[in-house]
């Protein structure tokens, strides 16, 4: 029969496990709203420079800048992986950090040379406890990202990829679908080959199960929705002025635009992997909660099938004891 002792342990201790994992539920659930604030507060700036990028490449026909030209051998990769400075966010990081992995292997197979940059200090420990030499890291600023932060990694990418010590550039992250859901996501950073930014909160349906305290954080895809169209606003109002006059020139323009298209893309994923951060530890958390009062549930049920066993054995032997008295 089991110790009654042990099992209240058992549950005062799971019940003290959900007070925190709902604590941090919650905690999550409020950074959700301010990481989709920040991105959906970059997406019309995104979204207006791609707009100019097209509109200038097409009045530059012919022209060839280092950051569109594509090597002919790739020798060596530079290879970005972003993820979180913190755990207790389920697969969020041991999803990027597999898959960063699994193509540095391969490359490495096919004698290609890798140059890694890390961001978040899981990415740090993960390829340091393999002794894997690391260019660049940064520590601390995966649920706050800053310019500075893109800004340092991107100059480093460009001046890398234009004097050739790098022939491609890579990057891995968890890409925010929706304040509930990530996708892993492998971008080519250089050469550039499609001028795009990928959106949070595409997928807004998937919201509705949230509970009461998380329909803050669904608020995101309505705010994302008024950007979208701040930046259909920008776009139809350049159509409307037809033709655009260039100085010096298109070509001039163009080159000074693609490291600024390249700090934006960057800072962009760096945006977009910290909102996913949140979602998957708010997630990973309501799990954990929803577990935890399983768990009292079910040791409850333990405690009163073996107090109920505890008294009607004292009954038992009273009534044996009184039994034999009689005799």
């Amino acid at each position: 029969m089991p110790n009654l002792r042990d099992i209240q342990k058992r549950i005062t201790s799971v019940q003290s496990t959900k007070q925190i994992t709902r604590t941090m539920e919650m905690v999550a659930t409020a950074k959700i709203r301010r990481a989709t604030d920040r991105i959906v507060a970059a997406t019309p700036y995104a979204m207006a420079m791609v707009e100019v990028l097209e509109n200038v490449a097409q009045r530059s026909s012919g022209f060839e800048s280092p950051l569109l030209a594509e090597h002919e051998e790739i020798k060596r990769i530079m290879v970005i992986a972003v993820v979180s400075d913190r755990g207790l966010a389920g697969g969020f990081n041991s999803n990027v950090l597999r898959a960063a992995d699994k193509f540095i292997t391969r490359k490495q197979a096919e004698g290609v040379g890798i140059d890694l940059v890390t961001c978040g200090k899981k990415a740090v420990g993960y390829f340091g406890y393999r002794k894997f030499p690391i260019t660049l890291s940064f520590r601390d600023q995966s649920a706050d990202p800053s310019p500075d932060q893109a800004r340092e990694i991107a100059s480093l990418v460009i001046e890398s990829y234009t004097t050739s010590k790098v022939d491609e550039v890579v990057i891995f992250y968890n890409h925010a679908k929706n304040v509930a859901d990530q996708v892993l996501t492998c971008e080519d950073i250089l050469p550039i080959k499609k001028v795009e930014f990928h959106e949070v909160g595409e997928d807004e349906g998937s919201a509705v199960y949230l509970d009461e305290s998380a329909k803050a954080a669904a608020a995101g895809s309505a705010r994302l929705q008024e950007a979208r169209s701040a930046a259909a606003s920008v776009s139809s109002a350049d159509e409307q002025n037809g033709e655009f006059d260039y100085e010096p020139s298109a070509e001039a323009v163009l080159n000074e635009l693609l490291p600024s298209y390249v700090e934006t893309r960057i800072f962009h994923a760096l945006l977009d992997s910290a909102a996913g951060e949140q979602g998957a530890r708010r997630k990973a958390m309501k799990s954990a909660t929803d577990n935890a009062t399983e768990m009292v549930s079910t040791l409850t049920r333990v405690y009163n099938r073996a107090r109920q066993g505890a008294i009607t054995t004292e009954i038992t032997e009273i009534v044996g004891g009184a039994a034999a008295l009689e005799e």
